[in-house]
């Protein structure tokens, strides 16, 4: 199979998460066998803050990654005719602009032979849907939905042919324990401020939580205003900046514990969908502390983490943790058992194989109705 992969940013991950879970798709398919091709924007608002953060050093490691994957960078617009002759699968994240997404949708309905899908991984569909319906999807065989919650409300407005449930995942070749490495600190937090869709949150289970044990640690991230860093400094943990994920597992390895913190819009209104920080941390053998956060899915049988009410709680839950090897043990072992057993790279790329089975071919396609389905993870 010839797979082309339409990406906002690949092989950068500033502000990105979305190209973890891709790189991890696109590398176990070809591993697979099968021809991958990646095409992303040259000056990308993610790989142009990665430049600017972290230098060419730096991409050119998460390029060193990917030796399988053929990137095709271009500067206006890519070069449909050239990456799309002979394809099978064309998938394209919804970070991409509209008119591509428009553009590629014209190229199937006027008889591409690919199978057209789109990867929706964001929030907009609750707190910017007139965004998303004002985007052209009328080409596309299908949706790749990230959360059941979100799939059902593509049926529900009519955006898309059909719709899938297809979680992220994490990429186990990338994130594993490392229990050879001494660890450094107390705890680590790995993920952006942004735009304060959680900046209460953070305040409330990470940093007065740190600050109340006195504990010692480090916070990565991106997007982190003034009074944030000030914040985390006096709570006594350092800032490390961005870090590319590609080094997130080592920062993992060097912690005693970490914390999942979901931005406001996913724990509220798109219930059900983990930040992919929580694959990652798991699949690292560190013990896990979640802020609320309602596992609709039941995505993860209990003992993989725990789960927390308050900050008051969190605080309680994070020296339980640091105090108790037993249950920090356990929690490890249980965490990493599940994504090893559910939520991989490979997991993920064998539901996608049983989506494209199950499509129909283009002209069937154009005529069906929205339709509820589900791909269990």
């Amino acid at each position: 199979m010839k797979a082309v992969f339409f990406c906002h940013a690949y092989t950068s991950c500033w502000n990105n998460g979305n190209a973890h879970f891709l790189r991890g798709v696109t590398r176990e398919l070809a591993r697979l066998g099968h021809q991958i091709i990646v095409c992303e924007p040259g000056e990308g608002w993610s790989r142009s803050n990665a430049l600017r953060d972290g230098g060419e050093t730096i991409l050119r490691e998460a390029e060193a990654l990917l030796p399988r994957i053929q990137l095709r960078r271009y500067e206006t617009s890519p070069d449909l005719d050239n990456v799309l002759d002979a394809a099978d699968l064309v998938m394209v994240h919804e970070w991409n602009p509209p008119a591509l997404i428009a553009a590629l949708g014209r190229r199937r309905a006027a008889g591409g032979a690919f199978k057209l899908l789109f990867h929706d991984t964001h929030h907009r569909a609750v707190t910017a849907p007139h965004e998303l319906a004002g985007i052209d999807l009328d080409g596309y065989d299908g949706v790749l939905a990230f959360g059941e919650v979100l799939r059902e409300l593509y049926v529900k407005h009519g955006w898309a042919r059909r719709a899938f449930t297809w979680h992220e995942a994490a990429d186990v070749e990338l994130y594993c324990p490392m229990p050879e490495v001494e660890k450094q600190g107390d705890l680590v937090w790995i993920g952006n401020w942004g735009d304060d869709e959680r900046s209460a949150e953070l305040i409330e289970f990470l940093i007065r939580p740190a600050s109340q044990l006195n504990l010692s640690g480090r916070v990565y991230g991106v997007r982190y205003p003034n009074e944030a860093l000030e914040a985390i400094e006096a709570a006594g943990l350092s800032y490390g900046g961005w870090l590319p994920n590609h080094r997130a597992p080592m920062a993992f390895a060097q912690a005693r514990a970490t914390v999942h913190v979901p931005r406001g819009p996913y724990a509220r209104q798109l219930p059900g969908i983990p930040t992919i920080r929580m694959f990652e941390a798991l699949a690292c053998g560190i013990p896990l502390i979640s802020a609320p956060w309602s596992d609709e899915e039941q995505l993860f049988p209990s003992g993989c983490y725990l789960n927390v009410s308050s900050g008051d709680t969190m605080r309680s839950a994070l020296a339980a943790v640091l105090n108790d090897a037993g249950l920090a043990a356990y929690l490890s072992r249980t965490g990493l058992e599940t994504v090893l057993n559910k939520h991989t790279c490979r997991h993920r790329v064998q539901e996608l194989l049983a989506i494209l089975d199950s499509l129909d071919d283009a002209r069937q396609a154009s005529r069906i109705k929205p339709q509820q389905e589900r791909i269990a993870s």
